[in-house]
C-alpha cells in the first residue's frame, strides 16, 4: 500500500475540491491511488466529476494560427503574468504558432525549426528570450490539425492580441464546401468549444476505461436509491446520456441557441451548403491547466494535519 503523503493529499484536494481529511481518508481506503480516491470521493458525494484539474493556473500565453486547411494551437508558459504583456514574448508566441503550421505537429521538430529572421532555432531563440526577459520560459505543448478538403478555424478567449490569449481553440471541418461557407459554423463551433470544454469528439472517441469508470461511479450512486439491479442499470444508462452530453462535442447542446445538439447544427449547415460537413477534430488549450503551482503554506498545512 502506498504511503499517504502530504503531496498526495494536496494533489487530490486540488483535483476535487474536497476537504483535507476526506482526501486523506479517501487515499487511505484507496491504497494511495489518486484516481481511485477521486472515485471514492465522488461515490460519497464529496467531490464533483473529476474535471477540475485545470483550476491550477500557470502564466504565459496560448497562441493559435490557421491557414486554410491547417491550424495549430500552442502553449508557452512564463513565471509571471507580467511577461504575457511583453511585446517580445507575444511576438515569439505568434511567430512560433505560425511556424508550426508547416511542421509535423511534434514539439521536438518545432524546437529544431529555424526561427524567422534570427538564424537561430526556436529552442535557441527561446533561450535568448529567457536571458532578455529574465524569467524561465517553457514551450509546453502543441497540437496541429489538418484536413485534405475543408478548413481549420480558431477562437481566442481573453485575447491580448491577434491569435494570443488565455484560451485557444482550433476546430477542423472536412467538407467540399468553400471556406467562406464553412467560416460561420467554424467560428461558432470554436467559441462553443471554448465555453463548453468537451473532452471527446464523438461517443466512439470515449475510451473504454473512461466509460467503465463512469459506469462504476454512476452505479454506486444509483444503489443508494435501494431499487432492484435491473432498475439501477436503466438509471445508469440514463445518467450516462447526461455524461455524454457533458464531455462529447457532438452530443453537447449548442451554447449559441441553448437547444440544438451540435451534431444537428453541423448537419443542418451541411444541408444549407449543399454538401456534407464533418467535424474532423478539435483542440482546446486553457493556459496552465493541469500545472501544479507550488504553495508552501498549503503544503505545510497538509503536513501538519497528517501528523495528527
Amino acid at each position: 500500500m502506498a504511503e499517504v503523503t502530504a503531496a498526495l493529499v494536496k494533489e487530490l484536494r486540488e483535483k476535487t475540491g474536497a476537504g483535507m481529511m476526506d482526501c486523506k481518508r479517501a487515499l487511505g481506503d484507496s491504497g494511495g491511488d489518486i484516481e481511485a480516491a477521486v472515485d471514492w470521493l465522488r461515490k460519497k458525494g464529496l467531490a464533483a466529476a473529476a474535471n477540475k484539474a485545470g483550476r491550477v493556473a500557470a502564466e504565459g500565453l496560448i497562441g493559435v494560427a490557421t491557414r486554410g486547411p491547417v491550424g495549430t494551437v500552442l502553449e508557452v508558459n512564463s513565471e509571471t503574468d507580467f511577461v504575457a504583456r511583453n511585446k517580445e514574448f507575444q511576438a515569439f508566441v505568434t511567430a512560433v504558432s505560425e511556424l508550426a503550421l508547416d511542421g509535423d505537429g511534434e514539439m521536438a521538430s518545432l524546437r529544431e525549426a529555424v526561427f524567422p529572421s534570427s538564424g537561430r532555432t526556436v529552442e535557441a531563440q527561446l533561450t535568448h528570450l529567457i536571458a532578455t526577459i529574465g524569467e524561465n520560459l517553457v514551450l509546453r505543448r502543441l497540437q496541429r490539425l489538418a484536413v485534405r478538403e475543408g478548413a481549420v478555424f480558431s477562437y481566442v478567449h481573453n485575447s491580448l492580441g491577434p491569435g494570443i490569449g488565455r484560451i485557444g481553440v482550433i476546430v477542423a471541418l472536412a467538407s467540399a464546401a468553400g471556406a467562406d461557407q464553412l467560416a460561420g459554423l467554424g467560428k461558432q463551433l470554436a467559441m462553443h468549444i471554448a465555453a463548453a470544454s468537451p473532452l471527446y469528439l464523438d461517443i466512439g472517441s470515449v475510451p473504454q476505461s473512461a466509460l467503465d469508470r463512469e459506469r462504476g461511479v454512476l452505479r454506486e450512486q444509483a444503489r443508494t436509491s435501494g431499487k432492484p439491479d435491473a432498475i439501477i442499470e436503466k438509471m445508469v444508462d440514463g445518467r450516462l446520456r447526461k455524461f455524454y452530453e457533458e464531455v462529447v462535442l457532438l452530443e453537447q447542446i449548442f451554447v449559441i441557441d441553448q437547444q440544438t445538439r451540435i451534431s444537428d447544427v453541423v448537419e443542418q449547415t451541411g444541408k444549407t451548403a449543399g454538401t456534407q460537413i464533418r467535424v474532423a477534430g478539435f483542440a482546446r488549450f486553457a493556459l496552465g491547466e493541469g500545472i501544479d503551482r507550488h504553495r508552501p503554506d498549503f503544503a505545510a498545512e497538509v503536513a501538519a494535519q497528517l501528523k495528527n
